[in-house]
């Protein structure tokens, strides 16, 4: 079992207070040195429209600034892990951004917007005709979780998030194979409606438990599990879809986890961080800042797995 090398956190936390982003300097701060939560609302917020949906290249890869669902779900999921309550007004008017952008013909929400060519991003996020396909509920399966976590019955927004999950769910139990992107999506909106699960029965056509099984197939078709093979190009990899040693994954995947863990750890540079293994090939001096941006994102969120798995 790897352990983390002598002094190797503190020259993290350096790095994270010097160059990270200030959202992701103050996630950091939350984590492990005693931060509010109020803090990391509040440069989230930066990021929010007065739409209600996000932009402004809070997912680092693409810079629109104008609201879009890919954003709105990367702050969907920080506020989930911060456990934002559904009455604060940035939950209020995010659900409200997503109502009104509901396509509720494919119950889905459009994961790239042909602005998007006009600002730098990598080239998977180029628009084109059709390119929904290519994307699907990704992420409109989490987004639609959101719907129902954050609202009630009486709410318009809870009718519309299970309009969308019963849509998703077809999609998923016809896929013979899926992004792991999209998968990702899946897991997490079972795990957002676990509490739901009477509801979830009585709305969609195949049982909660059917899906669980479904989402976990998927999973386990999907991640490398060959460790040779983690260091070379674009991995899904098992804790991708781990959130902690409860996860009922953590049995399926059985040592990979450990191994994957050890990983993290040896990957890690003298500077106590990991760095991207994709790139742009366009807007170099853009790729270098958004490059910059995922450094910190992705330490973050390595730590915090380190630390639920004791690794801290």
């Amino acid at each position: 079992m790897q352990a983390l090398k002598v002094g190797i956190f503190e020259k993290s936390a350096r790095w994270m207070k010097r160059h990270a982003r200030p959202l992701e300097a103050a996630r950091w701060s939350y984590e492990f040195d005693g931060g509010t939560k109020e803090e990391v609302l509040n440069y989230l917020k930066a990021f929010q429209n007065d739409d209600g949906g996000f932009g402004h290249g809070l997912e680092p890869d693409f810079w629109l600034p104008k609201s879009n669902a890919m954003a709105t779900w990367t702050a969907g999921r920080i506020l989930v892990d911060l456990e934002v309550s559904s009455s604060h007004d940035v939950i209020q008017t995010m659900i409200s951004y997503l109502v009104n952008t509901y396509d509720s013909d494919s119950g889905m929400w459009a994961s790239v917007l042909p602005e998007n060519n006009n600002f730098p991003h990598a080239p998977w996020w180029g628009y084109q005709e059709g390119v929904q396909k290519n994307w699907m509920f990704n992420p409109g399966a989490e987004l639609a979780a959101f719907l129902i976590h954050w609202t009630d019955e009486e709410d318009r927004a809870w009718s519309s998030g299970w309009a969308s999950v019963t849509k998703a769910v077809e999609r998923l139990m016809s896929a013979d194979e899926m992004d792991f992107h999209e998968v990702s999506n899946f897991k997490q909106m079972i795990k957002l409606l676990k509490p739901y699960q009477e509801m979830f029965n009585k709305t969609v056509s195949y049982s909660y438990n059917q899906v669980v099984e479904t989402v976990e197939s998927h999973i386990l078709k999907c991640v490398e599990q060959d460790p040779s093979k983690w260091a070379t190009g674009y991995n899904p990899l098992p804790l991708d879809f781990v959130d902690g040693p409860e996860d009922s994954l953590v049995s399926e995947f059985g040592s990979l986890i450990d191994q994957n863990l050890d990983f993290y750890i040896e990957q890690m540079s003298e500077e106590g961080i990991w760095d991207i293994s994709w790139e742009w090939g366009k807007y170099p001096n853009e790729f270098a800042i958004s490059r910059r941006y995922w450094q910190g994102i992705i330490t973050v969120d390595r730590y915090k797995i380190l630390k639920t798995f004791g690794r801290i």
